[in-house]
């Protein structure tokens, strides 16, 4: 049957199926993606149960209609989102939800769209700038929470968000000041990096709030620790995500703040990771390089851009008993900026014409696809069994999970 992405315009081919998809006999010529809603709802009910606070999902990460929906069946009630596309998406996808803008530069008009038509009352700053924006577009609303995003370190994450956005030390007193004024609650929020591998990197930007708060002198109302929260991937394998949660609770706990204070966390990676796979096929060998048909223009971007590597195995049956090496991938297009260097281990003797799946392309998988050079699927199957990896599984539930039906 055909489904209908809303975020995209297009019909998009969906099968649903309850354990897998048939490789062997379908022989897909293109792409295919496997997404596991199953997964998404599993790790939206662990940050709603255990997180001490309020989850926003964001959506950056993937904004996929149907995850959106799966979160909000499974508790997420708040969506952090970054554009007017964005909000138009949720607001448009769940007329209910709260929509949260945390982008600190905003165009006027979008702020203005967001506040009047789609009810949008919360905003992220990082400049007095930003502030006047918001106010004018506003017509200088008195029901606002505006939440004022302080610059802090990424050195604990895999890759950096430390450089665009925040404010630095020097500015945030005046800043914090300001938009106390302005504001009806007034949050701080921060962006550790994503992919944080400690939560060390929540407790030392904490401090950070801390010492903000002491100097402005200002009741703060909501303290927002934003994303970072990490998914598993080889060679990045992070502590539970309960030791995020407890880190963070004593340190916001400690803070100088509102007695009825709230705590916001905008998780995007660890909600939907584990969403999705893709299952491409092997156009050619040569040596230890394989040219499979997507890549660094498709939903491997990560994998060719910022060198992440992603779970791979062998979807052959019988399986391969013939011992693992290291290949790099090529991608469909003529670029040779196409290119995964991995290193993926798979079995020596994968040829052309088999097929890999590739794990935990849920978050920045689909979100960052392209059609250059006229490459790309939009088909997609839902399936029954267990992501490659997982955050929220026990060793029970892992031992007991299904794999791809050959």
């Amino acid at each position: 049957m055909a489904k209908h992405d809303s975020a995209l315009g297009l019909a998009t081919p969906f099968v649903d199926v309850t354990r897998g998809i048939d490789i062997a006999n379908l022989r897909p010529a293109q792409p295919v993606t496997l997404v596991r809603p199953h997964a998404a709802a599993r790790a939206a009910r662990f940050f709603v149960e255990k997180f001490p606070g309020k989850s926003l999902y964001a959506v950056k990460a993937n904004p996929s209609p149907d995850l959106i929906r799966v979160l909000w069946d499974s508790g997420v009630t708040h969506f952090d989102v970054a554009s007017i596309a964005e909000v138009r998406l949720v607001s448009r996808t769940l007329p209910d939800a709260t929509l949260c803008f945390m982008h600190p530069v905003k165009a006027e008009e979008a702020i203005r769209e967001a506040y009047f038509t789609h009810g949008v009352r919360t905003f992220s700053l990082d400049s007095i700038e930003e502030l006047e924006k918001i106010m004018r577009a506003t017509h200088d609303a008195t029901d606002l929470t505006l939440c004022v995003r302080l610059r802090v370190s990424s050195e604990h994450s895999k890759l950096s968000l430390a450089a665009k956005f925040g404010a630095a030390p020097a500015e945030a007193k005046a800043l914090l000041f300001a938009a106390r004024q302005a504001a009806d609650a007034l949050g701080i929020c921060f962006h550790v990096g994503s992919q944080a591998m400690t939560p060390e990197a929540y407790s030392e930007a904490m401090e950070r709030v801390r010492a903000a708060i002491v100097e402005a002198a200002v009741t703060v109302d909501v303290i927002d620790v934003g994303g970072g929260f990490p998914s598993v991937y080889p060679g990045m394998e992070p502590p539970v995500l309960e030791a995020y949660f407890e880190t963070i609770h004593r340190a916001f706990e400690s803070l100088p703040i509102s007695y009825s204070a709230e705590l916001w966390a905008e998780p995007g990676r660890a909600l939907c990771a584990e969403y999705s796979s893709l299952i491409v096929r092997v156009e050619k060998r040569r040596g230890g390089e394989l040219y499979i048909n997507d890549g660094a223009y498709g939903a491997l971007f990560d994998a060719a851009h910022i060198g992440w590597r992603f779970p791979v195995r062998l979807l052959r049956e019988p399986e391969s008993n013939v011992r693992d090496m290291p290949f790099s991938f090529y991608g469909p297009t003529c670029d040779d900026l196409d290119h995964m260097a991995g290193p993926f281990e798979l079995p020596a003797d994968v040829q052309a014409g088999d097929y890999i799946e590739i794990g935990m392309l849920g978050a920045y998988g689909a979100a960052m696809r392209t059609a250059f050079n006229g490459f790309g699927s939009d088909e997609t199957v839902i399936v029954a069994d267990e992501p490659m990896a997982s955050l929220y599984m026990g060793d029970a539930e892992r031992v007991a999970s299904n794999v791809v039906t050959l």
